[in-house]
């Protein structure tokens, strides 16, 4: 275990470096930067004297790795737009983010197990088959479409739930379903797959002999081994979350980092886009070590794999 932990720890390290670059370049990927933050009406003195503000002048690879120097320390700089420091801004904005993922994920769970368990108990039934079509339409379907289906139902025919803000709890339930029904397929079809090889196994069979009550079988023996997975699956799909609600937070003007970096990217607002691209990747990175450390400490054969 701590052969396959260290190992792991060296690639997350190196997909850590790899996105860092990714993301630090992109600040060069619609040009200079310093033009783009002088404005179309800025003289050359202007734009040399942004580049010797923000160090644009010095050669690229100084600039990438006193960025990264600053960024593992937490610091980013300060916003060109908000005139602000870039970290107060995005942990201003991450309470916003956070809540929309936790509750997405549990809006996921409590929907995708049951009907995982349904689907299992009920396999190639009218319920097996309908469970199965909403985990394909799930994965189909787009989710600022479904966003948009939501808000023009619930917002504008039945004006019950508000369209756009964070202002109260009620601003989190529609971005809650379109972000949690989004992680549902997966679930379900892990829960699904998972406890209809439980229900085949020996154990299962032999508890049943003993006369023990179908409730019981499910509930006792095979359901706490068939979500395992469904718990490791959980970490890594709480980091897609985060990722994926930067669409999420931009259709319903929900409040938060991912909407933060909209606004930074319609801005130009290099280093706030840099810090939460940065920051999203970090927490996916750090949730899929942790599952692959789940994994391995569920399933002793993915150590030597």
């Amino acid at each position: 275990m701590l052969i396959y932990t260290a190992k792991r720890i060296l690639l997350a390290i190196l997909v850590s470096l790899t996105v860092s670059a990714l993301v630090f370049s992109l600040l060069y990927l619609s040009g200079d930067p310093a033009t783009a933050l002088a404005g179309e009406r800025a003289n050359e003195a202007d734009i040399q004297a942004i580049k010797a503000a923000y160090g644009f002048d010095q050669p690229i690879y100084i600039q990438y790795f006193k960025w990264l120097a600053g960024a593992v320390q937490g610091e980013f700089g300060n916003s060109v737009y908000f005139r602000l420091p870039v970290i107060d801004l995005i942990l201003e904005r991450l309470p916003v983010t956070m809540t929309l993922g936790v509750c997405a994920m549990i809006f996921a769970l409590v929907l995708s197990i049951p009907l995982g368990v349904l689907a299992a108990m009920y396999q190639n039934s009218l319920i097996d088959r309908s469970a199965l079509l909403l985990a394909v339409v799930g994965q189909a379907m787009p989710s600022f479409w479904f966003a948009l289906m939501l808000i023009v139902l619930f917002a504008y025919w039945f004006p019950i739930l508000p369209a756009s803000g964070s202002e109260s709890w009620q601003h989190f339930i529609l971005p809650t379903i379109v972000l949690g029904y989004y992680a549902t397929p997966a679930f379900m079809r892990l829960t699904r797959t998972g406890l209809l090889d439980v229900l085949s196994s020996d154990y299962v069979r032999t508890a049943r002999a003993k006369g023990l009550s179908p409730a019981k079988v499910l509930f006792k023996h095979a359901l706490r081994n068939a979500i395992i997975p469904v718990v490791s699956l959980a970490a890594v799909q709480f980091g897609f979350m985060l990722t994926g609600s930067i669409i999420i937070e931009t259709v319903f003007a929900l409040h938060g980092a991912g909407f933060l970096a909209w606004e930074s990217i319609s801005r130009s607002d290099f280093p706030t886009v840099q810090a939460v691209l940065l920051l999203f990747s970090w927490f996916y990175i750090i949730l899929t070590f942790l599952a692959d450390l789940l994994n391995a400490w569920l399933n002793p054969r993915i150590r030597v794999a």
